[in-house]
């Protein structure tokens, strides 16, 4: 074993090797790591890194942004609608109608912006029986896809700033119509669920729409295909004692069962997206 390697083990590093170990790991992770992260693989302070972050950021070898970096050419990370509607399209089918499954005619049900909000969108417009729904959302898309069901549904739309990305609407603005909402269950997306930081997102301004849009909620349904799963993100949405109910599919038992120990319950669509994971209906 080398100097070095003794060193890394005494939690004593010198600063341009554990500035290199930095680098590798943020180049190779998919999105931020966080500086607590850092501190923990590397056996040193959170001060120290933040300093080495700085330094590394001068040296043009890494990006920092709150919270931790990420690596060089990451922006914010986040793709259109259109790019990212045509991905995991029957896993995001499935999630749809074991969500719209949760759902009873009078209720108030909130929807976030993005695809698999979308298809829980489709799945309730294709449920006949519910009548008297209003539905919350952010979304333009969501908005004009639950048309149809107008007037058996009412949908409202919350006002804001247009974000073209995603069509969607932040803040400012949303605050003044959903502090008079009170809904009964809100289904929100995101890019990463782990049990560490619970639901995140990309981008800022779409996580503080998500926090505002889940507290406006008695239930908060995480709804998210199994490439979601042990990721972690810039914008923390909602962590796992906040969450209700994770519908997904497209996943697999080890990548659902940390969740589930969290105390999390978890229904992995099945083939006609109703099955909760004693094979029971899933209800709200």
């Amino acid at each position: 074993m080398s100097a070095d390697d003794l060193s890394f083990l005494a939690g004593a590093l010198p600063a341009p090797l554990r500035q290199d170990r930095i680098v590798s790991i943020v180049e190779g992770a998919p999105g931020l790591v966080r500086t607590a992260a850092l501190a923990a693989a590397l056996g040193t302070s959170e001060v120290t890194v933040r300093q080495d972050l700085a330094a590394l950021e001068l040296e043009a070898r890494i990006r920092r942004v709150r919270g931790g970096a990420v690596r060089l050419g990451v922006t914010s990370g986040e793709r259109p609608l259109e790019e990212t509607a045509i991905e995991h399209q029957v896993e995001k089918a499935a999630i749809g109608r074991a969500a719209a499954d949760l759902v009873r005619s009078g209720q108030c049900v909130v929807l976030d912006v993005g695809t698999t909000p979308a298809a829980v969108a489709t799945a309730l417009v294709a449920r006949a029986d519910l009548t008297d729904l209003t539905i919350v959302t952010n979304s333009l898309t969501t908005a004009l896809a639950l048309e149809p069901a107008v007037p058996r549904f009412t949908v409202v739309v919350t006002g804001g700033t247009l974000r073209p990305l995603q069509h969607s609407l932040v803040a400012p603005f949303m605050g003044a119509v959903l502090p008079a909402i009170a809904a009964d269950v809100a289904f929100i997306g995101g890019t990463g669920l782990d049990v560490e930081h619970g639901l995140t997102n990309v981008n800022l301004p779409e996580t503080e729409a998500k926090r505002m849009l889940a507290a406006t909620a008695r239930r908060t349904v995480v709804v998210a295909d199994g490439s979601k799963f042990g990721r972690a993100h810039l914008g923390v949405v909602r962590p796992l004692q906040d969450i209700d109910v994770v519908v997904t599919a497209g996943t697999t038992a080890d990548a659902v069962a940390p969740i589930r120990a969290a105390g999390v319950r978890v229904v992995v669509a099945d083939g006609d997206g109703t099955a909760a994971p004693d094979g029971r209906k899933a209800t709200a």
